[in-house]
């Protein structure tokens, strides 16, 4: 599969918009899900194509909502502080290159602690890592 430096940019503005405040581990299991998504291994994947198409798919990343306080980063509108974004085109590099392993046993979905209560579809998934600020899932067969 060919990545882009569009993929590549595209992965670390959402790592920065849905884990900027979480540990390198904690943007790295982040990325590690979004990869599950592009891997799947099904063509023409209801994730979306490829690491901007899952990322950018609409209602996957909160963060891409345009009613989101993020979007104005992640589209270009505002500047995220230098420094932020490094860290996390880090983590993206990492990922998108196999240089660090999967934490999150497959994941491919997440939810922030933050939320009042746990969304519906975490009901029906299995829970495969607690990091962070962020539950981790994978679909039940």
């Amino acid at each position: 599969m060919t990545v882009t430096e569009q993929d590549r940019d595209i992965l670390a503005r959402t790592i920065w918009g849905e884990a900027r405040g979480e540990t390198s581990a904690g943007k790295v299991a982040v990325a590690w899900t979004i990869r599950n998504r592009v891997l799947d291994g099904k063509p023409k994947s209801w994730w979306g194509e490829g690491y901007a198409g899952v990322c950018q798919k609409p209602y996957q990343f909160s963060c891409w909502n345009k009613g989101d306080p993020n979007y104005p980063f992640l589209s270009g509108a505002r500047e995220i502080p230098f420094r932020e974004l490094a860290q996390c085109r880090i983590a993206a590099d990492q990922v998108i290159d196999g240089k660090v392993p999967d934490p999150t046993g497959g994941a491919t979905h997440y939810y922030a602690l933050s939320m009042k209560t746990a969304p519906g579809w975490a009901a029906k998934a299995k829970q495969t890592l607690q990091l962070g600020g962020h539950v981790f899932f994978k679909d039940v067969p």
